[in-house]
């Protein structure tokens, strides 16, 4: 696992599906803030949880964009986007080059058993494409507090 990214370094670009099926690059939001954040899997409670917190947010951080990434298939991530009418952009990354990019992929454990995965972080992301701040391993509940907490003092 390449270590988390931190403040001040340059995000790495992506080319992901979202959840209809659309290309999303990174570089298409280019002066505005976007959070980027990696979650295991989608409809489970963790990142129901996280995922949740982000959309009941929303109305207050302007502009800044959500984008939640994980290895689901794109309509997987659509039956997670309707089923708690999310509203903000989830991104499918199967092969988890984007989460290694980040350093968002590593070894867990559960239940005692050791295996690759994702490694639930987020990434604040400048409007010039730098890391403004990083949360790696973050819990579900502090994400959105982490972010209205930075965009705060940003």
């Amino acid at each position: 696992m390449a270590d988390a990214l931190s403040a001040g370094d340059r995000a790495p670009a992506f080319n992901l599906a979202d959840q209809s099926g659309e290309k999303v690059r990174l570089s298409n939001f280019k002066g505005r803030k976007v959070l980027v954040y990696f979650y295991p899997k989608a409809d489970t409670p963790g990142c129901t949880t996280q995922a949740c917190g982000l959309r009941d947010i929303a109305d207050d951080i302007g502009d800044t964009v959500i984008l939640g990434i994980s290895p689901d298939a794109p309509e997987k991530l659509a039956k997670f986007d309707a089923k708690y009418e999310l509203g903000f952009t989830l991104l499918s990354d199967p092969e988890h080059k984007t989460a290694e990019a980040y350093g968002a992929w590593g070894e867990r454990s559960m239940y005692g058993r050791k295996f690759m995965g994702i490694v639930r972080s987020a990434f604040l992301v400048d409007e010039k494409g730098k890391v403004e701040a990083a949360w790696p391993k973050i819990s579900p509940k502090d994400t959105p507090k982490n972010l209205l907490k930075a965009l705060a003092e940003g």
